[in-house]
């Protein structure tokens, strides 16, 4: 294993982050409003189709990432319809929309194009790859940071933007405190509902643009189920990373890590065994996380005694 190698692996973790980590950030703010939403799977996956829909029919990057975006936003809205406002089982939403979103792409690509499986052509446009003036020209760092995306770089400018907004300014202590008590942020004259919604609907607007670098990032295709589970991951994501959007940059990058690696090790392990290092990865890591947990609560109970 040379410097070249680990270079490639690296800059293949850069890439398999980025859909997780928006994904995660869009998990975390759920949480800190105090939103179980499990429906991330559904919001990515539905943006992966959307976004390359109208690059087909159209061929605008802008056009394309604009119906990610709001595809991925429009199911958020309907978390929040259905789980904020009228209370409903946020176990049975998610994993009805998962189910209904993994079913409905798959027969709106038959219906619109005739296909069954994925959907390849010459016609789509991927997100334009960057390679920085300076920094190209490295031996290591460039190869590390060779055709990435905007989104990929964008991505860790959103997390740091999350941060700064909901723990530097006063709207986001708003935001924080619907989370870590409801009834007392009411008792104040905050919004709280309208707050919860919109924050969900802003979770799927970040899975959405997670969804549309899958489709649109360093592959150029839609298949059917793309996602593979990745909205599950950005949840145990943003879980290990504590709702935090630092924390859960480098908790992401610990699944893209694992993902990379997964890919570097095709050639050498049949294929059906690395895809499943990250799902592996992410039972590993929940289970130290809930061990690590346990001590501090009993801490806590102990202390209250």
């Amino acid at each position: 294993m040379n410097s070249a190698y680990i270079a490639s692996i690296l800059n293949s973790t850069l890439r398999s982050t980025t859909p997780i980590l928006l994904a995660a950030l869009g998990s975390a703010v759920c949480s800190r409003v105090g939103v179980f939403n499990i429906a991330l799977e559904a919001q990515m996956l539905i943006a992966s189709f959307a976004s390359i829909a109208v690059n087909y029919f159209t061929g605008s990057i802008l056009l394309s990432v604009s119906a990610g975006i709001l595809s991925g936003a429009l199911v958020g809205l309907i978390v929040a319809v259905l789980q904020v406002k009228y209370k409903a089982a946020d176990m049975v939403v998610g994993t009805s929309l998962n189910l209904l979103i993994q079913g409905g792409t798959t027969f709106l690509l038959y219906l619109i194009f005739g296909l069954r499986g994925s959907l390849v052509d010459n016609r789509l446009v991927s997100l334009a790859k960057i390679n920085l003036p300076v920094i190209r020209d490295i031996p290591f760092l460039g190869r590390v940071l060779e055709n990435l995306t905007i989104v990929d770089y964008l991505s860790y400018i959103i997390a740091l933007l999350l941060f700064i907004w909901l723990f530097k300014t006063v709207s986001g202590f708003r935001i924080l405190s619907v989370g870590i008590n409801k009834a007392a942020a009411e008792s104040l004259g905050t919004k709280a509902v309208r707050i919860q919604m919109g924050m969900v609907v802003l979770s799927g607007a970040l899975c959405g643009l997670g969804g549309t670098v899958l489709s649109m990032g360093q592959v150029i295709m839609f298949t059917e189920n793309m996602t593979s589970g990745r909205g599950f991951i950005a949840m145990a994501a943003a879980s290990l990373g504590m709702s935090h959007p630092l924390m859960t940059i480098l908790s992401s990058l610990f699944f893209g890590l694992c993902q990379g690696i997964g890919l570097a090790l095709q050639n050498i392990i049949k294929s059906q065994l690395t895809m499943t290092l990250p799902y592996i990865a992410t039972i590993v890591a929940l289970v130290l996380f809930s061990r690590q947990l346990k001590p501090s609560a009993k801490l806590k109970k102990q202390g209250k005694a």
